[in-house]
């Protein structure tokens, strides 16, 4: 799997945009019911800390040349985990909620 930093970057900002809009989402649905509001709100708060965490990977990655290939800078398994988490959290359908 060859990938190049600039490729990854393009991920986590997808990720990222992705993740905003389930927090808005879950936030928002807080005022539903107050069956549910405790649930919605832990939930928010749950994605706003991976959110936080890949804000935090989105500006360490930007350091790097865009350009070279993602293997320099990280060993193989960690890019496979890296990105298996990224499409789990990318797969985050806020609408599901």
């Amino acid at each position: 799997m060859e990938m190049k930093v600039g490729e990854l970057i393009e991920l986590v900002d997808e990720t990222i945009a992705n993740l905003k809009i389930a927090i808005i989402a879950n936030s928002n649905r807080t005022f539903e019911s107050p069956y549910t509001s405790y649930e919605f709100t832990q939930r928010a708060l749950e994605l706003q800390e991976d959110l936080d965490d890949l804000m935090k990977v989105r500006e360490g990655l930007s350091r790097l040349d865009p350009e070279d290939e993602a293997e320099e800078h990280f060993s193989k398994e960690e890019l496979e985990r890296f990105l298996k988490l990224l499409e789990l959290l990318r797969n985050t359908d806020a609408h599901t909620y």
